[in-house]
């Protein structure tokens, strides 16, 4: 239970369901009491909102200290996907390796069956098996950062929000009068709610990052950037370079402390290679298979096909050319509604 509307209407779902429930609020970031604001999570505010929400609910409530874990699977990565040219996505290595690994584990330890969370997604048993959906209202489906969800992990949780909409789940909340029923959704990452990654990495790492070269896809010097953390595939503010055309950030050239610009026809790539993958429908992909798959979180999936060359790398093919792939953000991969795996970036515009 954060603290939010969506982990507080999930608790009592199941509580009107008949299961015995125990609400957990992960503390997870060593400062989050300095960066309280309208739109991060974490915060001391947003635990007593959860423990007030349990407590209006009867169930116990409780809350678990996973910062050092936090710092170790999530900020770190977050912060070496950036000096290394890519752009991260915290919030699926918080799933992953918290949610549904350090959180799991405890549920595990109190004998709990089931894992619920404030998820927009949906989880479905067919003919015997366990899948992964889109949840039923596309304008909130998050199955997009629960990709990596599988096996027994995937068979011990529900997602109860995955039949509703943003506006069932808030007059739900008002009903039964929960102090967060109008609470704004948290839209930054919660370690840097501000949204000024390049400051909170020099902070993090007590280094700085030094100017370099912009220059164009043929090398030519344009100007200088500001330190390589400043910048991601497909960005155009920030760059203050006078043109005709504008420019947009194609590559990142960390060896060389260089931010490659384009006018925007060096955007576009037909391909990635993807590494550190899940499947969760099938033990292997055989041969080439059509699936959709997605480069962002607010993208529309489009269609594709994907391979799978070794255990640990896929292979996809974009029927059309895709803007701002971005090493280090996830790919996932759908068929229909049913999330088939996916993994992360590595390389763009390999066939």
């Amino acid at each position: 239970m954060s603290g939010g509307v969506d982990s507080s209407v999930a608790a009592y779902l199941m509580k009107e369901k008949g299961y015995e429930c125990l609400g957990v609020n992960m503390r997870l970031y060593r400062d989050a009491e300095s960066y309280c604001n309208n739109k991060s999570c974490c915060s001391v505010r947003d635990a007593d909102d959860a423990g007030r929400v349990a407590l209006s609910l009867g169930i116990p409530f409780e809350i678990k200290d996973y910062r050092e874990s936090f710092s170790e699977k999530v900020i770190d990565p977050f912060v070496q996907t950036y000096r290394e040219g890519g752009t991260p996505n915290p919030c699926i290595d918080c799933n992953r390796f918290l949610k549904f690994e350090r959180l799991y584990e405890y549920a595990l330890s109190r004998e709990c069956d089931t894992i619920v969370t404030g998820h927009y997604a949906r989880v479905v048993k067919e003919d015997g098996r366990t899948f992964l959906k889109k949840a039923v209202d596309p304008n909130k489906d998050q199955s997009y950062v629960l990709f990596r969800l599988g096996g027994e992990r995937l068979e011990r949780c529900f997602f109860p929000l995955g039949e509703l909409t943003k506006g069932e789940v808030r007059a739900i909340a008002a009903e039964q009068g929960f102090v967060n029923a109008e609470k704004s959704e948290s839209q930054d990452i919660c370690f840097v709610p501000d949204g000024d990654y390049a400051a909170f990495i020099e902070s993090y790492c007590g280094m700085h990052f030094p100017e370099g070269d912009f220059v164009d896809t043929e090398g030519k010097v344009l100007g200088k950037h500001r330190g390589i953390i400043h910048y991601t595939i497909g960005q155009r503010k920030g760059l203050n370079l006078p043109a005709e055309l504008p420019w947009y950030v194609c590559g990142i050239d960390v060896e060389n402390n260089r931010v490659v610009l384009t006018h925007g026809e060096g955007l576009f790539s037909h391909a990635l290679v993807a590494h550190d993958i899940n499947l969760c429908t099938l033990p292997r992909i055989e041969g080439e298979m059509r699936i959709k798959a997605k480069i962002r979180y607010r993208q529309t999936e489009q269609p594709a096909v994907v391979t799978q060359p070794d255990a640990d790398t896929l292979r996809v093919v974009f029927d059309e050319a895709q803007r701002a792939v971005t090493k280090g953000q996830a790919v996932v991969l759908y068929d229909g509604d049913t999330v088939v795996g996916g993994g992360t970036i590595a390389a763009v515009g390999e066939a």
